[in-house]
């Protein structure tokens, strides 16, 4: 055979030859191309199989529809598309390096997660941060100071509703500290105490708190606070854990509608195994903040022993930092913020000054009152370095009180402007005479006029108190020796019920005091008994 087709190729011209290779060539081509677009076809109808068999199989696996089932959809809409696609939109769409042709990605299922997720949170970090709360009772705080603390974050009291008659009420520090904290970089939260004992009225308490923070940059949480519940004078007394937590809920619910980021507070004893709320319920939806403290305080203990999911830890009610004269509680934050968020009222605030009877409870009276001798008339109710002398009022000079605190101080009207007095060198008698009673022997060799009647007992202060050379604030000759605190036991040997002082021992020294910034020792100590069951 090959012989033969040897002896026919050699018989042939050289035109014939070329010729004949040019046809093989041409017929091998066509075989080529026919044998592709079979090819082609079976594997789209192949495709076209695989996606429609999916589509089928996940809708039997998943019931109504799933994720699964929506992204199969999505693939075979786009290829649908694609196939109606000109030539040149089809070589656009395989161009795109968005097309999903390739990467480590494409075979991975992500989380379902809904873009509000996404959305709400993106200014929030995992960074851990450092806090305090504060309300009216750590007075006028100096939030400059503070902000060079450390403190990255500031929860704020805003208000509370009274126990037993259900009034909504601003806390007196509260427009102050947001502005001042604000004003110093400090990044702040607020929370509201409730005792709510309806859903209206729920409600009603986040609506004024959406409110009343309107025109200040809240970026931290507002939170929900609920506590005295088993007191039997408190109006929530009889209501049940589910009842108290349906309240919980409705106030957070409606404070993630108004735009700001909801959050819990309760104690460990009664956030755990559900003890006092339906922990898990809240938990479920919104930030837990849980006050637990250690007997090391944090970094010392470096978390909460309590066991339950939260993003907030009070690790402390002790805390001192600078700027703040009180006592102070201090947290932990396991998130934070890239930036402050700005007010949802686009109204600038007004302006505030600080409450300065914030830490005195004062009982609002009418009445007139003069000098016992002479008195001074001072812009707050201190006789520290902050405050300033602006009268001194004499004896038959009428001045209208309108407060008295029971921690010794007069809040008086004198000549249309309002000032504080010390309450001891201050009488309801406009007739009062000075005493002009012969002073013992004893008292007057040291120049002292007040006569003291003999006691002998153990003091300390109520919070703080100055011991001075004199029983007398005006007295230039009076000075400040040494300021005690409270916890600080002196011995009481004198007292003077008219005047309001006391004559102490300090230090081998007599020394004088003014006596409604005292107590008994004893008393103290069951103050603090107490407030350690609490």
């Amino acid at each position: 055979m090959r012989g033969r087709i040897s002896v026919w190729w050699n018989g042939l011209e050289k035109k014939q030859r070329g010729i004949f290779i040019s046809v093989v060539i041409g017929v091998v081509l066509a075989v080529i191309i026919a044998v592709n677009v079979v090819c082609h076809t079976s594997d789209n109808k192949e495709e076209n199989n695989v996606a429609i068999t999916g589509s089928t199989d996940v809708t039997e696996k998943n019931g109504e529809g799933s994720e699964k089932q929506t992204e199969n959809s999505k693939e075979q809409a786009k290829e649908d598309s694609a196939g109606n696609n000109t030539e040149t939109g089809t070589i656009i769409e395989e161009e795109d390096p968005q097309n999903g042709t390739g990467g480590n990605m494409t075979s991975q299922e992500g989380a379902s997660v809904d873009i509000s997720q996404v959305t709400e949170n993106v200014n929030e970090t995992s960074e851990l941060t450092l806090g305090i709360d504060v309300a009216k009772y750590q007075g006028t705080i100096d939030w400059e100071k503070v902000a060079t603390s450390g403190i990255d974050f500031a929860m704020i009291r805003v208000g509370y509703r009274t126990l037993k008659t259900g009034e909504i009420v601003a806390d007196s520090n509260a427009k102050y500290n947001m502005q001042e904290a604000s004003k110093y970089g400090i990044k702040i939260g607020v929370y509201f105490f409730s005792t709510a004992i309806t859903k209206e009225e729920a409600l009603s308490e986040a609506n004024w708190v959406a409110d009343y923070i309107g025109g200040y940059p809240i970026t931290y949480p507002v939170v929900y606070n609920c506590e005295g519940f088993e007191d039997s004078e408190n109006r929530q007394y009889s209501l049940t854990k589910t009842e108290r937590t349906d309240f919980a809920m409705t106030f957070l619910n409606h404070i993630a509608e108004r735009g700001y980021t909801p959050m819990f507070y309760a104690a460990k004893s009664e956030l755990e195994g559900n003890a006092k709320w339906e922990t898990t319920r809240i938990e479920a939806k919104y930030k837990i903040w849980v006050a637990q403290y250690p007997a090391e305080a944090y970094p010392r203990t470096a978390a909460s022993s309590y066991s339950g999911a939260h993003d907030m830890w009070q690790y402390t009610n002790n805390g001192n930092v600078p700027g703040i004269s009180k006592p102070v509680d201090l947290n932990v934050a396991y998130f934070g913020f890239k930036n402050t968020t700005g007010a949802q009222n686009s109204e600038v605030e007004e302006e505030v000054t600080a409450n300065v009877e914030a830490l005195m409870n004062f009982k609002e009276i009418n009445e007139s009152v003069t000098a016992k001798e002479r008195t001074n008339l001072r812009d707050i109710p201190s006789q520290g370095s902050d405050s300033n002398v602006m009268y001194t009022l004499s004896n038959g000079e009428v001045a209208t009180r309108t407060g008295l605190s029971d921690s010794g101080w007069s809040r008086v009207v004198f000549n249309g402007k309002t000032y504080y007095a010390v309450s001891g060198y201050l009488t309801t008698d406009l007739n009062y005479q000075i005493p002009t009673t012969e002073t013992p022997e004893s008292e007057s060799n040291s120049g002292i006029k007040t006569q003291f009647t003999a006691v002998d007992e153990w003091v300390t202060a109520k919070d703080a108190v100055n011991l001075r050379t004199l029983p007398s604030v005006t007295n230039e000759d009076s000075e400040v020796v040494v300021q005690i605190v409270r916890g600080d036991v002196i011995r009481r040997i004198g007292i003077n019920t008219e005047v309001g002082w006391s004559k102490v021992e300090y230090n081998g020294q007599t020394l004088y005091c003014v006596s409604s910034y005292l107590m008994l020792a004893e008393e103290s100590e069951t103050e603090k008994e107490a407030e350690s069951e609490d």
